[in-house]
């Protein structure tokens, strides 16, 4: 029997982020691995900014009060981000399928988990300090849809998200 993994994520994954991936199953098991990014992360511009100042980002919080992306390079972001996510989990010898999702993450995310009858759901973001603090993050709002555990992981580390 195939399991499957989903894994929601807004950015690249890097080295880090496919070991962590890679130790949530064994060689010898057959696992997929299906990642999901979704078109649009916008989110509100004083959220954004207080998270980039939480992690002392001055540049980064300056940065959000220019133009936001239009829809169509929010899509090629993310088809961008799908590339390189599928590229770098084809190291971990499993199969390795994705898509860009539309509309609410969360949603997309339950969605998917629902109909491939997923054993594991992963969400890896950058940290976001309002949304973790009050539990208000993908990972806790698909945990609170699904009714199984998500794994909340930051991008390019190691640390866990609280959810």
């Amino acid at each position: 029997m195939t399991d499957t993994i989903i894994i929601l994520t807004e950015a690249p994954l890097g080295e880090i982020d496919v070991e962590n991936i890679s130790g949530l199953f064994s060689d010898d098991e057959q696992t997929e691995l299906t990642v999901l990014v979704p078109d649009d992360v916008r989110r509100n511009l004083l959220v954004d900014v207080i998270d980039q100042l939480s992690l002392l980002d001055l540049p980064a919080a300056l940065k959000e009060f220019g133009g936001r992306e239009s829809k169509e390079q929010a899509k090629l972001r993310a088809e961008g981000t799908l590339e390189v996510c599928i590229a770098a989990l084809q190291e971990t010898g499993a199969p390795v399928t994705g898509k860009v999702i539309e509309g609410d993450a969360v949603a997309g995310l339950v969605a998917e988990v629902q109909a491939s009858s997923a054993r594991q759901a992963v969400v890896i973001t950058e940290p976001h300090v309002l949304e973790d603090t009050f539990h208000t993050d993908w990972a806790t709002r698909a945990q609170d849809k699904l009714g199984l555990p998500v794994l909340h992981l930051y991008a390019g580390s190691g640390f866990i998200g609280d959810s």
